[in-house]
């Protein structure tokens, strides 16, 4: 995507040493990009949310162990310090299934090699190789998206076809194109007349600070609404689908997506709105047959609920909205059950959130 009319993604490798991403936690007031030297800068980044986004995570998490792989160039136990970093970069965010996968996939492959030098090749390696295939994986969501955004256009005659979303599951929270925003970029680029209302998402406001920034310098039209404004808007006939990402979904097609995500399902549901889920398969966990009861939900830092974060006299900063003494409780995510998904979007084809029709897309490249 493009930022002032430079093409950026969102994650990169500057040097053999230095790997370069676009802190989030300054957007939209500042853009600022974030060197990562070493495992703890990427353990940091992952937990403190400079990077957010499943895809994004887990390519972060995959040239963190990279960065391991450097730090113990002349460690004799080289295999074992790396596969320690592993499992410290894992337990950075619990949700989201793309860390694990990026962290074991590294370990199954530097396990192979012979000696830290070609260890060092291979993870890195493995890191470029998985972020180009996260863009071809969002650009392919997009391209299996986008008819469903031109059949609701057909019909509208030109008038916009509203879509809300959730969250901020754009570029930033992959390496390119996003996933819910890819088939809305696309179809814009085509001229489709497409309008987004864009959920602000307390407490942490992805989608008031970071989706409506990426639509900005798209040239995408959108509307800020408060989360709660989705129902009232499906209700008078103002929302043709929604769109959203996935942290995590399960084999039954459970979908794990922040907090706010099962409210805007129910909503959908109650107003006949199609509601759709667009990810890459690598966010889909076969592990976990049942969603609703066995994805672990990540409780993040109280400070998120009690404070909010905006611009002032030229600098970020906080403002308590709470009672000093009131108790909070800060659940990042929440599960929306298959039976409320209308379609998943992957990059592998559009199917119903069932376990038949996920596996029968995992064996998609066998066919």
């Amino acid at each position: 995507m493009h930022v002032d009319g430079t093409h950026f993604q969102t994650i990169w490798l500057k040097d053999d040493d230095t790997v370069q991403v676009i802190d989030q936690r300054k957007l939209p007031f500042y853009f600022e990009i974030k060197s990562l030297n070493n495992v703890s800068d990427v353990y940091y980044s992952i937990s403190e949310m400079v990077v957010r986004g499943a895809p994004l995570i887990g390519v972060t998490a995959s040239f963190g162990i990279y960065l391991a792989a450097l730090e113990n160039r002349h460690n004799a136990r080289w295999f074992n310090a790396i596969e320690e970093a592993g499992n410290y970069l894992k337990s950075s965010r619990p949700t989201a299934i793309n860390l694990s996968f990026a962290v074991n996939q590294q370990l199954e492959k530097i396990k192979c090699a012979s000696n830290s030098e070609e260890a060092i090749h291979v993870a890195k390696e493995v890191a470029l190789k998985l972020s180009e295939m996260e863009v071809e994986n969002c650009k392919n969501i997009g391209k299996h998206g986008l008819p469903l955004i031109k059949e609701i256009a057909e019909k509208k005659n030109k008038e916009p076809v509203n879509i809300l979303t959730h969250c901020n599951a754009g570029w930033l929270a992959c390496i390119d194109y996003g996933t819910a925003t890819s088939p809305i970029y696309m179809g814009h680029d085509k001229g489709i007349n497409i309008h987004v209302w864009v959920d602000e998402t307390r407490p942490r406001n992805q989608g008031a600070r970071l989706t409506a920034w990426e639509l900005s310098q798209h040239g995408v039209p959108h509307t800020v609404i408060p989360d709660n404004t989705g129902g009232l808007l499906m209700q008078r006939g103002m929302v043709d689908m929604v769109i959203i990402g996935s942290d995590r979904t399960a084999a039954n097609g459970d979908v794990a997506n922040k907090i706010g995500t099962y409210l805007k399902a129910l909503a959908a549901w109650d107003n006949n709105v199609p509601f759709y889920v667009a990810l890459p398969l690598s966010s889909i966990d076969m592990r976990i047959k049942n969603g609703v009861k066995d994805i672990p939900i990540e409780q993040r830092n109280k400070d998120e609920i009690k404070y909010v974060e905006g611009f002032l006299e030229k600098s970020i900063q906080q403002v308590r909205i709470v009672p000093e003494n009131s108790q909070v409780i800060n659940y990042g995510f929440d599960v929306t059950p298959a039976k409320y998904v209308t379609r998943l979007i992957t990059d592998k084809g559009i199917c119903k959130p069932d376990n038949k029709e996920i596996k029968n897309l995992f064996n998609y490249d066998k066919k």
